[in-house]
């Protein structure tokens, strides 16, 4: 499969996908996370997580990042989580985020795939 296949499966994925390296450093950021978070690609791409990361979670946040780079694997695999987010015109959203850790053909960790989708407005009805 070429990469135009794979760049179009990654566009047109009606969940956000999210890459980040290492670092945290954002390196792919699909149509529906501009949709969903608000950044466009060209604000995110090359930003740290913390455009997406309420400032109360990012001590936990980078926490649970650190350690699944660590150990090259993540204790949520297979599961997506209920959690606030944040929006670019700063209001805070909920969405619901799904995490592997990215190895390369070596298994050296490269990263970090995230998939979410938003249920604020699912959040917000349970909540009345």
């Amino acid at each position: 499969m070429n990469d135009e296949f794979m760049d179009n499966l990654i566009e047109q994925n009606p969940d956000a996908i999210i890459f980040a390296d290492t670092e945290g450093i954002i390196c792919v950021w699909n149509l529906a996370a501009e949709r969903i978070f608000g950044f466009s690609k060209e604000e995110a791409i090359g930003s740290n997580l913390d455009i997406i990361v309420p400032q109360n979670l990012r001590k936990v946040h980078w926490h649970g990042y650190e350690q699944a780079i660590q150990r090259g694997e993540t204790k949520y695999v297979g599961t997506f989580l209920p959690t606030k987010s944040l929006h670019a015109d700063g209001s805070v959203i909920y969405v619901e985020l799904g995490f592997s850790i990215v190895l390369d053909s070596a298994k050296n960790v490269i990263g970090a795939l995230s998939s979410a989708r938003d249920i604020t407005t699912k959040y917000k009805e349970k909540q009345a």
